[in-house]
């Protein structure tokens, strides 16, 4: 098996006037908190925004895993919709101290190209840091951060940056190439 050059960069924003919004969308885009933890609809987001950008971490999770990660206090799962039809999330991890990690975000790739994805990050990132107030016993967010890889989607970084996000760190190490899995198990990855 050959290796793959992996550039992961880490980008934060430390006060809430460092978000600069994206313009919404036209047509009928709405952005919905998924608040019943549901492992089968995290597990179909999961797979499906980054079944051809090789997200492969959880692919091997059991149900109870994703449950446990889905119910952790102040955990949330953002999620777009295109007319009705499921188009990509973020899925917010708060930790100690008021940091709030963007663990995921992204899109299913039939939305891609379409505005949304500046539009879901803001949102997503807005929410980020007013968790607290629906979280209580929360600390207030001081900090939000997440990082993306050059197996990304071309366009991410671009969007991190012009949200008002800051790079911190960059690390690049050689990972195992692994093909793109697709979106469930059989699928041909785009």
């Amino acid at each position: 098996m050959s290796n793959v050059t992996v550039t992961t960069w880490s980008l934060e924003q430390t006060a809430p006037a460092d978000l600069l919004p994206a313009i919404a969308p036209g047509g009928d885009v709405r952005i919905v908190r998924s608040e019943v933890p549901s492992p089968e609809f995290s597990r179909f987001l999961y797979a499906s925004v980054g079944g051809d950008i090789r997200w492969i971490d959880r692919l091997g999770w059991t149900y109870a895993q994703w449950q446990e990660a889905l119910e952790r206090p102040g955990a949330e799962t953002w999620v777009a919709y295109d007319k009705g039809t499921p188009a990509g999330y973020v899925e917010l991890d708060p930790q100690d101290d008021g940091v709030v990690e963007v663990v995921y975000f992204g899109l299913i790739p039939a939305f891609r190209g379409r505005r949304i994805g500046g539009h879901l990050l803001s949102y997503g990132v807005a929410r980020a840091w007013d968790l607290a107030g629906r979280w209580p016993g929360r600390a207030e967010t001081k900090r939000v951060w997440l990082h993306t890889c050059s197996l990304d989607g071309e366009h991410a970084m671009d969007n991190y940056l012009r949200r008002g996000f800051k790079l911190f760190d960059t690390k690049v190490e050689e990972e195992p190439e692994v093909a793109a899995p697709g979106p469930w198990p059989g699928a041909r990855a785009v």
